[in-house]
């Protein structure tokens, strides 16, 4: 696989760019909508900008550039509770003072993916980031929404078991 160089933009790195620049645009208080779909998410614990930060922080744990942002913001909506918005609010503090020491911003303002990565690293053992990362395991993963993406077809034992269903299509042994 061929690597870029700085002076051209990957897919993920424009995305990561129009996100940091307002992609997720914030309109009224509490209120996240995508311009390119059909998707909003209203926060009324955390800020929308913790929200976005969340996003971002979902997207580069757990990249795939094939499931939309809604899926994403299904998996972090949770975050946005009376009962975490202080633990959030003190976790993405924790993750933009990484982001800083690097020489940064701050996390949501950092472009490259490569670069967010490495803010990740950092703070990869912080109860924050594990509570993220665990959570985004079934937070994402168990939307039915997203499974053809991935090309899996959902448990199979109300089917009957897998080897009525396709396992036993196997052509290429």
């Amino acid at each position: 696989m061929e690597k870029f160089e700085r002076t051209g933009l990957t897919r993920r790195a424009l995305l990561g760019r129009a996100v940091a620049a307002g992609a997720l645009t914030v309109t009224g208080v509490g209120f996240i909508a995508a311009p390119n779909a059909a998707w909003a998410l209203e926060v009324t614990a955390i800020t929308p900008a913790q929200m976005a930060t969340l996003l971002q922080m979902a997207r580069d744990i757990y990249p795939h550039d094939q499931v939309p942002d809604q899926f994403y913001a299904v998996a972090v909506k949770g975050y946005d509770a009376d009962d975490r918005k202080d633990s959030v609010a003190a976790g993405i503090a924790e993750l933009d003072a990484a982001a800083t020491a690097q020489g940064h911003t701050d996390y949501l303002s950092i472009g490259w993916e490569e670069d967010r990565v490495k803010v990740l690293q950092a703070i990869e053992t912080s109860v924050f980031f594990q509570t993220v990362r665990s959570g985004l395991v079934t937070g994402l993963y168990n939307q039915k929404e997203v499974w053809p993406i991935f090309g899996y077809e959902g448990e199979s034992f109300s089917e009957g078991g897998y080897i009525d269903r396709g396992f036993d299509d196997i052509n290429w042994l």
